[in-house]
């Protein structure tokens, strides 16, 4: 357990001493966000404000898992789609911000990026690990052997699980709070399933959160941008896919589940219908649209995540 503390306070300190540096780095570069003009009005005060801070944050998450972790095939294999995504998210922003192309990186290619991530990660896992091609189901407690379907169900996984944190990063603090009481609710699950190093690199990525919630909690100081999002993204999927609990995903991480859905549900609807069933997507605009202020909707939605996250340990 003392091991678990320090990963965390390494991760959140090492956030919190890059924070100041990195910041006022980003203004200088004007790295700053670009707010869409059809979104809530409210967001337009935050025109400018630096984004791409998943540079510090994911640093503070490398840095406690390599001095605590024991450096094994699991934990780099956990550090390669971390890390992988990291490079897929900062050259989104790195277009958007840089390059001034609103849209970054086309949607085949960041998914392209994501599928070839999928394929090292299902031949390491596959070769390097052992991991085998069954999936546990929770409540029955049993498992289904998959075959070749398993290695779909892990690029589902990975590009599912990116994307819905992706999407969860649009209000200050709300992508970073849930991360950090998902990955503290998966590191109890990793120790209950002897995985612990990946205990650690969830520690880690629950200490880099809460340190970066000191600078974007409302009003933020930095956004994390894709860099920061895909990658949390990643390193949520990779520890489903290494403690053979990739259902549980979806129960811990809930609230990246909801904002995900809400997407596909807005879009299918209108595309079919003409109609919208939110007043805006990813969901948590539409309470915003309905009167909720943003802090309101981020505390909100941080409850709900940490009752998904107990839940999910509960069911293992």
């Amino acid at each position: 357990m003392e091991n678990y503390l320090i990963a965390t306070v390494i991760g959140a300190f090492t956030v919190l001493i890059l924070g100041p540096i990195c910041i006022p780095i980003l203004h200088k570069l004007k790295f700053g966000q670009s707010i869409r003009t059809e979104g809530p009005k409210s967001h337009q005060a935050k025109s400018g404000t630096p984004t791409m801070g998943g540079i510090f944050l994911i640093a503070g998450i490398l840095i406690a898992t390599l001095v605590m972790a024991d450096w094994t095939a699991e934990i780099f294999l956990a550090l390669f789609i971390l890390l992988g995504h990291f490079v897929l998210g900062f050259l989104d922003d790195y277009i958007k911000v840089v390059k001034k192309r609103n849209l970054g990186l086309k949607a085949k290619q960041k998914l392209l990026g994501q599928i070839l991530i999928s394929i090292v990660t299902i031949f390491i896992a596959t070769q390097e690990i052992g991991i085998e091609t069954n999936l546990w189901i929770p409540i029955l407690n049993s498992t289904v052997d998959l075959g070749i379907f398993y290695y779909l169900l892990v690029l589902f996984v990975i590009v599912g699980a990116s994307n819905a944190v992706n999407l969860t990063d649009g209000l200050d603090g709300l992508a970073s709070g849930n991360m950090a009481i998902a990955a503290s609710a998966y590191g109890v699950i990793c120790m209950l399933t002897d995985h612990y190093n990946l205990a650690i690199f969830c520690a880690a990525i629950c200490g880099a959160c809460i340190g970066f919630l000191k600078y974007n909690f409302h009003p933020a100081k930095v956004f994390m941008g894709d860099t920061g999002s895909l990658a949390l993204g990643g390193a949520f999927a990779a520890v489903g896919i290494l403690t053979h609990t990739e259902l549980l995903l979806a129960v811990v991480g809930m609230v990246f589940v909801c904002e995900a859905l809400s997407v596909i549900i807005q879009v299918i609807s209108f595309q079919t219908t003409g109609k919208r069933v939110f007043r805006m997507s990813p969901i948590h605009h539409h309470f915003e649209l309905g009167g909720w202020s943003e802090i309101k909707v981020v505390l909100v939605f941080w409850t709900v995540g940490l009752i998904f996250a107990s839940i999910g340990v509960n069911l293992f």
